[in-house]
Order: C-alpha cells, then structure tokens, then sequence
C-alpha cells in the first residue's frame, strides 16, 4: 500500500535576515514562538523545538516509517539531523548580537534503534563550555523513562558576522 506525505514551508530567508538583528537566544526563541519561520528541514523530517534556554535546547519527534532507512529503523541521518540541530541551537543561544556559529566536528553514537514503536522522543542538548572563539556541546535523544538512543557531541567555531 502506497503511502503519502506532503508538507509546506515558509521562505528561510526570512529568519536568516532578521537573525542579524538579534542575539541567539531572542532568535532562537521568536523560531519558537512561531514568529520566525523554522527552517524548512523541521518540516521535511517533522522535529519541533519544545524549549529554549541559555545553553539548552530541547526538540522532539515523533519516529515515523518516513524516517526509515532499507532496514526498517530510523536513518542514521534523520537522527544525526536532529541532533545537530539541538546541539547548534543551544550554542545559537549562548551568542550575543552580531556573533554566529558554525559546526566543526560532530560525533554520534547510536546506542539503540529507533522505530515508530519508540513513541515521542527528546533531543536535548546542552552547551558544556563556550568559550570566545569555540563552543564545546553534547546532546542525547531519549524516550520519555529516560532511556538513550543516541548521544552526539560536537565542537563549533564561533565567528563575527557583518
């Protein structure tokens, strides 16, 4: 049986161009708050940020057969995807005005396959040190008793942008 999804996004340009006007934390929270438009890749893989806080990002998801690689589990790179965007949003909050970041290194360990039967699961990541030049962060995606599936952590660089 043949199955379907369709799904529509917003211009990202439009948050892009406003992010130059505010710290990462107001941007990252105007996304959340529905005043920005996410990125379009929230839409294509279904993951929502559920919170914000300085150095903290919390986005979750529901695993879907649409996530499946040819084995019938979710893709190591939705999984990824969603990390990374834990990771870099919770660096993203930590930067003040006219600072930006980007990812230098990303490891993730997969600890245990990921299927629909899993339910609702959490992508929290929470920044470990950052510095004036580097951001150190890790994140782990768990199920709602706590059990990991995966744990990732990453090196950004953070720069000044014009």
């Amino acid at each position: 049986m043949e199955r379907t999804r369709t799904f529509s996004w917003e211009d990202p340009s439009i948050g892009a161009k406003q992010a130059l006007h505010m710290s990462g934390l107001e941007y990252i929270q105007a996304m959340k708050d529905e005043k920005i438009p996410p990125p379009p890749v929230m839409h294509t893989l279904d993951f929502r940020l559920t919170s914000i806080e300085p150095g903290k990002a919390v986005f979750s998801f529901v695993p879907s057969e649409f996530h499946y690689n040819p084995i019938g589990t979710v893709h190591g790179g939705v999984i990824t995807t969603v990390l990374d965007s834990a990771l870099g949003c919770a660096v993203h909050s930590l930067l003040p005005l006219g600072k930006a970041y980007t990812t230098l290194e990303l490891k993730v360990n997969f600890i245990k396959a990921i299927t629909k039967s899993n339910g609702e699961l959490t992508a929290t990541a929470r920044v470990i040190h950052a510095g004036s030049k580097t951001a150190l962060v890790e994140a782990q995606i768990t199920d709602s008793t706590g059990k990991i599936y995966a744990h990732s952590v990453s090196t950004c660089m953070i720069f000044s942008i014009e």
